[in-house]
């Protein structure tokens, strides 16, 4: 069965627009690559998995104002000399339709030290600036909110909520399975 003159252009449109969508596919920083920017290239990273109870995860909720997508978590503890120098989480989630993957990175008391991006599939003009992933540092849950300290992007309002709510997750999930708990 031949293809009609509009069949042939809507076959060539959805070829070009598959091969446009997957080339804004970014990966910046491997797994082993995100735990040396964490923690430097002489620590040592243990990984912690974290199973909340269903109250855990109510208290999480709650002080991150984020529904959580899983009841598992991964946190990495980077030490060195045998002292905890911080925490880092890996958190992936959709911005708008194509995933983003963020490093968040604490103090060893639990304070925000740093958001980088891994990995970024929506196009690159969604993409916050490092320098305002680097306005996030030592912002306290409280204060993480585009209608506080921290401005939007423009023209990447989904991504600059998504980081925020992906700092605010780790904090609260740090506050609640790993803050006044033995290890």
């Amino acid at each position: 069965m031949p293809f009609s003159k509009y069949s042939r252009f809507f076959l060539i449109l959805l070829a070009f627009c598959l091969t446009t969508l997957s080339a804004y596919a970014t990966v910046f920083y491997s797994k082993e690559e995100a735990m040396k920017l964490a923690f430097g290239d002489d620590a040592t990273v243990e990984m912690q998995s974290l199973f909340p109870t269903p109250e855990e995860v109510a208290q999480i909720e709650q002080l991150a104002k984020v529904k959580l997508e899983s009841n598992l978590f991964s946190f990495y503890v980077g030490k060195k000399q045998g002292a905890v120098i911080g925490y880092a989480a890996i958190e992936a989630h959709t911005v708008r339709t194509k995933p983003e993957t963020l490093l968040v990175v604490l103090t060893p008391d639990g304070k925000l030290r740093n958001v980088h991006t891994l990995a970024f599939h929506e196009p690159p003009e969604y993409q916050p600036p490092e320098r305002w992933m680097a306005l996030l540092a030592n912002h306290s849950i409280e204060e993480l909110s585009l209608n506080q300290d921290i401005q939007g992007v423009a023209g990447a309002t989904l991504s600059t909520r998504a980081a925020i709510n992906s700092a605010r997750k780790v904090l609260a999930i740090y506050q609640v399975l790993i803050q006044n708990k033995p290890h």
